[in-house]
């Protein structure tokens, strides 16, 4: 299958691309910078340039294609909202393109948001939550072009998908540690986050791509529910550094973007998605990761950009 595949050279995607190639495929990524299609390159993909805002580069790349990974998004957390309106645009058009030709495309999601306080099922709607917000709507797109001919599925990531190379919450809680010299969680720690490996995830990407039925609902969830408590107390150890409760009033100060995620208790399941797909997690966990080291070299914590 010929996959074009969006975010092809990020901390996901780096993985989504050599599984693919692995299983037979053939990867066109999608690079905005030198450097991206380098790394493309040399990971054995095609290069195809653009930017999530340059529609008709995305819509060329999905038209050229037997199928879409739609893995980018805009990082910023202070443009937030209208990072999701980019990359809503961009599953339209991605969309538009495979219209009636039963081709699959695969974005990524999350699970933060989709339910508050209970463990979340692939059967639970796209989250209207402040955990979720905007972000909603791309799965909601994404899930109607079933109906018009696009084999299409939502694949829910957990707050953390970690692994080496890592910059996402989990590193921005570290690089929070160090700067503050306490490791926090907000008020007792006991809300849990979800976790998966991210080579675990790329195999799901794959099989998402190869098999998913239109409109399909799938959770990468290795680890049901993690404290965030036993987070904290982790890194607190490996930094040397007493592991505290911050109260959620003052959570965004201490924390800044991370506390809203960080006080969130969004357990998550892929029951459903295990056995419809055959996917079973291989890979360590979250505490086992961070007890490998390498999130706590000097570099690894101080870039908050996934």
């Amino acid at each position: 299958m010929r996959v074009f595949v969006t975010g092809a050279s990020g901390f996901i995607g780096s993985a989504v691309v050599p599984e693919l190639i692995g299983a037979g495929h053939q990867v066109i990524g999608l690079a905005r910078s030198d450097a991206a299609a380098d790394a493309l390159t040399h990971a054995g993909a095609q290069v195809h340039r653009g930017t999530l805002t340059d529609l008709d580069s995305l819509r060329a790349g999905a038209a050229a294609s037997d199928g879409v990974i739609h893995l980018a998004f805009i990082h910023d957390f202070s443009r937030h909202r209208e990072a999701a309106r980019t990359d809503l645009c961009a599953i339209e058009t991605l969309g538009a393109a495979l219209e009636g030709s039963g081709r699959p495309l695969v974005i990524a999601s999350g699970t933060l948001g989709v339910s508050e306080g209970r463990v979340a099922t692939e059967q639970d709607a796209p989250g209207t939550g402040s955990t979720a917000g905007p972000r909603a709507a791309a799965a909601r797109t994404t899930l109607a072009l079933a109906a018009h001919g696009v084999r299409s599925s939502v694949l829910r990531l957990p707050p953390s998908v970690h692994g080496e190379g890592d910059r996402g919450l989990v590193a921005s809680l570290i690089a929070t540690a160090r700067d503050k010299g306490v490791s926090g969680y907000v008020g007792d720690g006991s809300n849990r986050w979800c976790a998966a490996h991210r080579s675990d995830v790329a195999r799901l990407f794959r099989l998402a791509l190869e098999g998913a039925p239109a409109g399909s609902v799938l959770h990468g969830i290795a680890e049901q529910e993690v404290p965030v408590h036993t987070i904290a107390e982790a890194i607190g150890r490996h930094l040397d550094l007493p592991a505290v409760p911050v109260s959620r009033e003052y959570a965004e100060r201490h924390f800044g973007w991370l506390g809203v995620f960080l006080g969130a208790d969004a357990p998550a399941s892929s029951a459903l998605t295990r056995e419809l797909l055959g996917w079973q997690p291989t890979h360590h966990g979250l505490l086992a990761d961070l007890e490998q080291g390498h999130y706590f070299r000097d570099d690894a914590s101080r870039s908050t950009t996934a």
